[in-house]
Parts: C-alpha cells; sequence; structure tokens
C-alpha cells in the first residue's frame, strides 16, 4: 500500500483553487479509480496515465489505484491534472519521492507518448502557487504565460520523463524567466488628424479618454462614427504592469491557440458583431469564460448598430458598466471576471438612418423613429455619460477640410488629466462614486445652482446627475482646474440624455437661480 498527494490548480474564472491530488495504491486486481473529475473526462485520464507511463519506460503499480481531486465539491475540467496525477501515482509506488512534492504544484496534459501539452489559464495558477510559496511545473507551451507572474518560480518541462528526473534530483529543468520590460507602443488604429471635421466627436473622445467615460455617438451613416470610435485607443496611454496582468488573467483564460498575452501593450479594442448573445458579450457558459467586455478590461468596447443589439445583451451590460465586474452564477460554480472595458456606441437616429439630415432625405414617420429608438432602454442610456450627436460634412467642406490635431498631442492631454485624477483618488473620475464625489469634485455655488436647474428642467435621474458631475470633474482635470466651474457643469450638461430620450441635449436655456442671469449650453455636435 502506498499513499501520496501532489498539489495542482483548478480554473474558476480568473481565481485558481488549490487542489489535492490524492493517490491510494493497494492489494486486489489492477484498476485505476478516479473521485472528482466526470466520467468521460475520468475515462479519457485513466488511458492517458496507462500510455504515457508506459511510454516514459516507468512502472505503473500492479495494485488498485484510487485517485481522489479534492475538493470533491469544486468543479473540476480538462486534462490540467494529468500530470500532477501520474506524478502522484508514481510517488505512492516510490518511483519518486514525496519530499520533493511538498513545495511544488504540477499542471499539464499528457499525451500517449508521455509528452506534456499545455492546457492554458496557467497565469492565475502561477500567481496562486507563488502566494502559497511553492514552484509550478507546467508544460513548455504554457511557459510564456505562466512567467508573467513576477516573482513566481516557473519551471517547464517537455515530458513526464524530464518531471520525474527533476523531482528525482537528477537533473533540473529550466525556469521560465518573465518577458523583458519595454517601450510600448501606442495603441493602433487611425490617427485622430485624419478625421475630416467633426470637432465635437473629437472633443467628445479627448473626455472619454481622460476620465473613463462611456461614450455614444447618434448620427447618419457615413459621418465618421465607426472611424472615430477606432481612434480612441490612440488617445489612451499604454498599459501599465498592474493593469496589463489583470488583462493577461483574463486572455489567459482563452484557448492556447488563441496567443498569449503580452506586456507593455496597447490597449484592447473589441468590436463584436451586433446579433452576439448576452454570454458572449459579458460572459457565461457551462463552464464560465470571459465575454468580450472582460476581452476589453481596461481597454475599448465598440458596439456599433446599438439598436440592432438584442435586448438582453444589451440589459446585461448595465451591472457591468456600473460596477467593472461581471459575476457568472452556475449551479456548480461561480466565477468573477474584470470587465472595466471603456464603452463606446454608435447608432443612426432613425430605421433609414438620415433622421434631422439638411437633404430632407429622411421619410420615416414619427413612430417609426420612436420605436427605434426605444430599442435602447433608457437606464442603459442613463449609464453613458457622453451622447453626442454628430452631421454629415457637406463634400465640398470635406473635400478641403485642413487636417486636425494629432492623436499624440491629445493624448499628452489625457495622460495629464489622468495623473490629476491618480494622484488625487487613485482611479479614473467615472469611478467616482456619491462619497468620492463629495470629497474631490468640489465645484462653485454658480457651478452648482445650474446643475440643479438643468436636473429639473431635463427631468435627470439621482444617477444622471452623478454621472454630470464626473465629467465635469473630468473636464475640470483637461483644463488643469481644481475647482468645477460653471463652464464644466454647462458642457457636461450638453453631454446628457433626458429621462427616455434617445436623443442629447441639443440647446436649452437655464436662468440662474442665484443670479438670474441665462445660460446657454448645448451639445459640441449642434454647433
Amino acid at each position: 500500500m502506498g499513499l501520496s498527494w501532489v498539489h495542482a490548480r483548478a480554473r474558476c474564472g480568473v481565481r485558481a483553487p488549490d487542489v489535492r491530488v490524492e493517490v491510494f495504491t493497494s492489494g486486489g486486481l489492477p484498476a485505476i479509480t478516479i473521485a472528482g473529475l466526470s466520467g468521460s473526462a475520468s475515462r479519457d485520464a485513466r488511458d492517458r496515465l496507462r500510455a504515457a507511463i508506459a511510454a516514459s519506460q516507468l512502472e505503473l503499480p500492479s495494485q488498485r489505484i484510487t485517485i481522489n481531486l479534492a475538493p470533491a465539491d469544486l468543479p473540476k475540467e480538462g486534462a490540467r491534472f494529468d500530470l500532477p496525477m501520474a506524478i502522484g501515482v508514481l510517488a505512492a509506488s516510490g518511483q519518486v519521492p514525496e519530499a520533493s512534492l511538498r513545495d511544488v504544484e504540477l499542471l499539464g496534459e499528457l499525451s500517449l507518448g508521455g509528452g506534456l501539452r499545455p492546457v492554458g489559464a496557467t497565469l492565475p495558477a502561477a500567481l496562486a502557487a507563488r502566494d502559497a510559496g511553492r514552484s509550478l511545473i507546467v508544460p513548455e507551451g504554457d511557459a510564456a504565460q505562466a512567467a508573467a507572474a513576477r516573482g513566481a518560480t516557473v519551471h517547464t518541462a517537455r515530458t513526464l520523463a524530464q518531471v520525474v528526473a527533476h523531482l528525482r534530483g537528477e537533473t533540473r529543468l529550466p525556469v521560465a524567466t518573465p518577458p523583458s520590460p519595454h517601450d510600448p507602443e501606442p495603441g493602433e488604429g487611425p490617427d485622430l488628424a485624419d478625421v475630416a471635421g467633426q470637432a465635437a466627436g473629437k472633443r467628445a473622445l479627448e473626455i472619454a479618454a481622460a476620465g473613463h467615460h462611456a461614450l455614444r455617438f447618434v448620427g447618419p451613416p457615413g459621418c465618421g462614427k465607426t472611424l472615430l470610435a477606432r481612434c480612441l485607443p490612440g488617445l489612451l496611454p499604454p498599459l501599465g504592469e498592474d493593469e496589463a496582468l489583470e488583462l493577461a488573467l483574463v486572455q489567459g483564460l482563452l484557448p492556447p491557440s488563441r496567443g498569449l498575452p503580452s506586456w507593455p501593450a496597447a490597449r484592447p479594442f473589441r468590436s463584436p458583431l451586433h446579433g452576439a448573445s448576452a454570454a458572449a458579450l459579458v460572459g457565461g457558459g457551462t463552464v464560465p469564460r470571459p465575454g468580450e467586455i472582460s476581452l476589453a478590461h481596461h481597454g475599448v468596447l465598440f458596439l456599433d448598430e446599438l439598436p440592432e443589439w438584442p435586448r438582453a445583451s444589451l440589459e446585461a451590460l448595465r451591472e457591468p458598466l456600473e460596477s467593472g465586474v461581471v459575476h457568472v452564477a452556475r449551479a456548480a460554480t461561480q466565477a468573477e471576471f474584470p470587465a472595466r472595458a471603456l464603452l463606446v456606441t454608435a447608432m443612426n437616429p432613425c430605421p433609414c438612418g438620415w433622421a434631422g439630415d439638411p437633404s430632407g432625405r429622411c421619410a420615416c414617420p414619427t413612430d417609426a423613429i420612436a420605436r427605434y429608438q426605444a430599442r435602447v432602454s433608457g437606464p442603459l442610456l442613463d449609464r453613458i455619460d457622453l451622447h453626442v450627436s454628430l452631421r454629415r460634412l457637406p463634400s465640398d467642406l470635406l473635400a478641403r477640410a485642413p487636417r486636425g490635431e494629432a492623436s499624440a498631442d491629445v493624448r499628452a492631454r489625457v495622460e495629464a488629466a489622468r495623473d490629476r485624477q491618480q494622484r488625487r483618488q487613485g482611479h479614473p473620475n467615472a469611478q467616482l462614486d456619491a462619497a468620492g464625489l463629495h470629497r474631490h469634485a468640489q465645484a462653485t455655488p454658480d457651478a452648482l445652482s445650474l446643475l440643479a436647474a438643468a436636473g429639473e428642467r431635463l427631468a435627470l435621474s439621482g444617477r444622471a446627475l452623478h454621472r454630470v458631475m464626473r465629467v465635469a470633474r473630468t473636464l475640470a482635470d483637461l483644463d488643469g482646474e481644481t475647482t468645477i466651474g460653471t463652464p464644466a457643469v454647462a458642457e457636461a450638461l450638453a453631454y446628457r440624455a433626458p429621462s427616455g430620450s434617445a436623443e442629447p441635449v441639443r440647446q436649452a436655456t437655464l436662468r440662474s437661480p442665484t443670479t438670474g442671469d441665462p445660460t446657454r449650453h448645448g451639445v459640441a455636435g449642434a454647433r
């Protein structure tokens, strides 16, 4: 009889819970019983164990072998436990010293010839092993991903025989080295200088990038909505080390064939096709996988043709936009994925797309336009900070439009504003809660009076008023101001959509309750 146990890691979202692989050998007819895996996975693992151990010129005990993956209530899937189970069998039969297993964790899929195949999602396991004070042995194909966990000791191997020799002290497995830092390039995509006209859209992009504010463009086909959205990654600073690690934790959950995350890198830009399900957008599946909003973590999620998206998919975004986290609950497991993506959306004003165009080509009935805009719910629009109407540029102006400001120049202002926010509160203005607004968004009395008057006239919700102050705080940061003034509040109000409306505020005259002076504000897109 023999008893041994090996440390491994399961996959549960961006976490890697500890799994103890227990192996017991006893008298009886030779057989392998695996507890803790589903029936088909258990059968497949038994066959791989027998073939791989034999092909590695090691001895499979002619005894009854019982393998238990504890804890029993933790869902386990995939072939990532092949290597720890094989080492546990060899340790229980005395072919591997048990003392060598105390400070090591193992992950890997066995081939029938004794080779090791990558299993993916090894970065969370490497971080957990580092925090537990143990080293990690992974297949060579997982080395780049696991090595991204700085401070972790990650050994790589190509075969089961190499792992056995390492544990016996006969040879040493190579240690994976983390990627060397380098100067990252800004995000790929068009330069803002290549966009003709559309000063309102460019201004909104700068505000969105500076404060991480969700943005919606409304305009006719071909006016530049998609082009502007694709300029946004070029306005954002490259990922920092902590941000890149969080993103890598999500990207590392994809199949290994999808590539490995790198650092430092440009921020991601995800543009899924409309029609994607709620699970594809926010995450889900029998085994929870991250959705597009998590794959765009610390980057940009662009949803074009917003009213054409399934209502259930759009409504699933409401909670992640508030919390920055996606919770996926299943009967057997729960997973959590980060989702701090900068949301940018685009839509036409009506089914034909030409409502409000000076050409007068729109023939959509009023009720058809209302039904079209109502496809996007008010609560979702309420969670978008910036609503901008774009207009088609006349052909003569488009042909001779001067080259605008380059993305690099705008990015310098964005980085300066972000630095002010980081020093002041440690996160972007879009994440300020009520207490944070009270502490960090001090406004002048006239600015507060304007905000109160606008809230009544435009029927803004409490959430909308808070979002106006967040945008105003960002506008003040772009101007280098410590206190929010009336111009910042007026411009922030101009980017709101009134409750129950899909259109931004165009022009409104509000009278200050304190001075009686009229204050005009309007969306820049209408200018």
